[in-house]
């Protein structure tokens, strides 16, 4: 075998498998694009003649035959009398993956592809909940304007009764195709053509709603189900619920939670927290209280002796999540009086409670 050793140019061995020769191309010719800082040039032709020979199955085994001699004024090899990168077209020739390469790096447009759906904008949209409808869930109305697909025409673009023709600007393809001429070549690429969004079609007559464009501000208003345990910050995703886009899918609606505070609870999870005021007496001798629930109020037995700040749990009256309900926890606080009179001061101290 004889000329240009490309598993060397390449950085390979030669029994490295057809994903091993792409990775090690896609690699080296980010490392020496010129167009890149620090590029080489001729290093990069060189890298290119290399794959695109061992990028093929069929001229990879005439290589390992023959040699690079084999490809001499055909494959075009740098420096022997090939074509070189004249004419070169990165949609075409088995090589569909330059096309992504350059197209990731360079904003250039490979072929072989099918073009993807267009989809329209993302909405984000605050929703206030009460407490109780972020414990327990609810059913909420929202209502918004955007762009939709138009009613009128349902997004054809075309008034009704009239039909559509094939797009003079792109003969009816969806795509506009330009050659770029570069130091490599010419290089081919492709866009979606603007007259027809890429549909390949316009409307003979455009509807008076949207104009031709398929698409009308409209306002919608939407029934959602809010599941219980939702917190501040949560979303919820609506697929389809955002902007429209004419030939394409419409985005997406995502609703983000906002629970407006209760000045009677918190909560830690699935965990509800509140306190309790209970009175000097009523801590020493116990008592039963009424305490705020989200259920309602509920008694709470505060037996004799009780401190301040003792916490008492009310089990299953927390956060619904998952199928189970978490608890309630209520943190009891005795009030101490500030002002006594001076018999009820003589009494305390007759009771001797110093210390205890």
């Amino acid at each position: 075998m004889s000329g240009k050793d490309y598993y060397h140019v390449l950085g390979i061995s030669r029994d490295a498998s057809q994903d091993e020769v792409k990775r090690a191309f896609r690699a080296l010719a980010h490392k020496h694009h010129p167009d890149k800082a620090g590029g080489d040039e001729e290093k990069f032709k060189e890298i290119n003649a290399a794959y695109q020979v061992l990028g093929d199955p069929e001229k990879r085994q005439k290589y390992d035959q023959f040699g690079s001699a084999a490809f001499d004024g055909s494959q075009g090899a740098p420096g022997q009398g090939g074509a070189g990168f004249s004419g070169f077209d990165f949609s075409g020739g088995g090589f569909e993956d330059l096309g992504d390469l350059f197209g990731d790096m360079f904003g250039f447009g490979g072929g072989g592809r099918r073009r993807k759906a267009a989809q329209g904008n993302h909405i984000e949209m605050d929703l206030a909940l009460t407490f109780e409808e972020s414990v327990f869930g609810a059913k909420k109305e929202v209502t918004l304007t955007k762009p939709s697909v138009c009613v009128r025409c349902t997004g054809t673009g075309a008034e009704p009764g009239t039909s559509l023709k094939s797009c003079a600007t792109c003969g009816g393809s969806g795509v506009r195709t330009s050659v770029q001429r570069t130091v490599f070549g010419n290089i081919q690429s492709r866009t979606a053509c603007s007259a027809c969004a890429g549909s390949g079609q316009v409307p003979e007559k455009p509807c008076t709603d949207c104009h031709g464009s398929g698409i009308a501000h409209q306002k919608k208003t939407m029934s959602v189900d809010i599941p219980s345990g939702v917190e501040t910050d949560n979303l919820i995703r609506l697929r389809g619920e955002g902007e429209g886009v004419k030939g394409g899918i419409a985005g997406d609606l995502y609703l983000r939670m906002r629970v407006r505070p209760d000045p009677r609870f918190t909560r830690d999870g699935e965990t509800i927290l509140s306190a309790c005021s209970i009175g000097f007496t009523q801590a020493a001798l116990g008592d039963t209280v009424d305490v705020e629930t989200v259920d309602g109020p509920v008694e709470l037995r505060i037996p004799a002796g009780t401190q301040s700040d003792t916490p008492f749990r009310l089990r299953g009256k927390g956060v619904p999540i998952r199928g189970r309900r978490g608890d309630h926890i209520v943190t009891v606080r005795v009030t101490t009086p500030r002002h006594l009179s001076r018999k009820q001061r003589q009494l305390l101290e007759d009771l001797g409670l110093r210390g205890e």
